[in-house]
């Protein structure tokens, strides 16, 4: 991602959005180059990888994760064998996860396999940024990261996390970040939780197109709001915190094995 030091430096960050489950899949690119919204590009299943690649090639500001959703277990399980074949090319990771939300607790004892085998994929390569699902299942999310030791040479951001506050203590002596989205900031009790967190650990995030604003879907440049939230929630200016959420992207994607292409 094109951060401060290079010319245009981003002005936002989207660190969780389904760029290719909008109906304007390329337009939504063009917004975010032009609006200067550093972006990770999640998808669903590693079949969707290749082409989200393609279209965001000369994107400076718009990056693609490699993802196996947990909610899509049940029938794309097989995949897992595409993804790793595609991971060694993947420097991000996701949307992965866990989800024991009823409607999907069936397949959480797959879920549970496949997040172990990606996560021991991932620790065996290294240099990983992971963005992680767990939807009523923060603490076995915690546990495989643990058990893995995942963070020990990756990161792990855990997108929309609405955990306990002594899960979220436990995720942060992991090392872990938070992506925050506007809509977890309805809740009193997430804001509560938002205010405990390290704010080094903070990013943004839409979760688009699922979260919604005066009912259309939020696109990414719509992460100033989030940040507008998130700055009252932390006492500090609006311009404040975008800068130390953007310092905080820099920290989470700088790696002296990598160079500047690759982040």
């Amino acid at each position: 991602m094109k951060l401060a030091g290079q010319k245009p430096a981003p002005q936002w960050v989207d660190f969780h959005c389904h760029l290719d489950l909008y109906p304007n899949h390329s337009a939504l690119i063009r917004e975010c180059d032009i609006s200067r919204v550093a972006t990770l590009a999640v998808t669903t299943t590693p079949k969707a990888w290749m082409r989200n690649r393609e279209l965001t090639s000369d994107s400076p500001y718009v990056r693609v994760a490699l993802g196996l959703h947990p909610q899509l277990i049940a029938e794309r399980e097989h995949e897992i064998a595409l993804l790793e074949h595609y991971l060694p090319s993947a420097r991000y990771v996701g949307e992965i996860g866990l989800d024991a939300s009823p409607r999907f607790y069936r397949s959480f004892e797959a879920q549970e396999r496949i997040f172990s085998r990606i996560l021991n994929a991932c620790f065996e390569q290294g240099d990983k940024i992971l963005s992680i699902h767990s939807v009523r299942a923060a603490a076995k999310v915690l546990g495989h990261l643990e058990n893995t030791r995942l963070t020990e040479n990756c990161k792990a951001v855990l997108h929309w996390f609405t955990g306990s506050i002594s899960e979220a203590r436990r995720a942060v002596e992991l090392g872990c970040y938070f992506s925050i989205n506007e809509e977890m900031l309805r809740s009193p009790k997430h804001r509560k939780l938002v205010s405990f967190l390290p704010f080094e650990r903070i990013l943004t995030e839409t979760d688009g197109p699922f979260v919604f604003h005066e009912e259309k879907a939020i696109h990414p440049r719509d992460v100033q709001r989030t940040v507008h939230e998130i700055a009252q929630i932390h006492h500090v200016s609006d311009t404040d915190a975008a800068m130390r959420i953007l310092y905080n992207l820099r920290s989470l994607v700088t790696n002296s094995s990598h160079s500047e292409k690759s982040s």
